[in-house]
């Protein structure tokens, strides 16, 4: 497979996911990665054109998501997709070793924090937008739960984070259009711009 037909191929891969031919991206993705092992682009396209076989929700999400990321830096795109998929394959597994050790350092984390563990430090006392700042710079949220997920974008909302909430707020809709409450904060989000 020459270099070009690498392209053109990955090219057909992606209009057949976008089509929702899933099995037919599924073919080409995979006809690349036989040939290129190490092409990170062909290796989240089956990743991806699996998920959706399989029914997963999120998968026709991600790949949007990674569309747009590749304009900016196809690079960067390729590694945090594929992050995105590493941690949902291990997620349960990264999950329980961080339930087991308590006592590691929750900022320290290499995965990053908790979303329970950072209520928990809002509990004691300090104040969301400078936690959140101070956080965002160095590690980054995991929410594992939906109420969890609720409860931070409401509080985004509340501290003047709107764009961020926003663009959460829109990622989320894409998979739950008719969530109720995902509704509701779109529209306390939209209502604060307005005022």
């Amino acid at each position: 497979m020459s270099l070009i037909s690498k392209y053109q191929i990955l090219s057909q891969a992606k209009d057949s996911f976008s089509k929702a031919e899933y099995k037919n991206a599924l073919e080409k993705f995979a006809r690349v990665l036989q040939t290129y092992p190490n092409s990170t682009e062909a290796y989240n396209g089956v990743i991806l054109s699996e998920m959706a076989l399989s029914g997963e929700g999120g998968a026709e999400a991600l790949f949007d998501y990674y569309e747009v990321l590749k304009v900016d830096n196809q690079d960067q795109a390729d590694k945090i997709i594929r992050e995105i998929l590493q941690n949902i394959d291990g997620s349960l597994d990264k999950l329980s070793k961080v339930f087991e050790d308590p006592i590691r350092n929750r900022l320290e984390s290499e995965d990053g924090i908790l979303y329970g563990d950072f209520k928990k430090i809002l509990e004691d006392g300090a104040e969301f937008k400078e936690t959140f700042e101070n956080i965002m710079f160095s590690t980054r949220v995991i929410i594992t739960q939906k109420d969890d997920f609720i409860d931070f974008l409401d509080r985004l909302i509340e501290h003047d984070f709107a764009e961020m909430a926003l663009t959460y707020l829109e990622n989320a809709l894409s998979i739950y259009p008719s969530d109720t409450l995902l509704r509701k904060l779109f529209k306390k989000l939209d209502k604060g711009k307005n005022s």
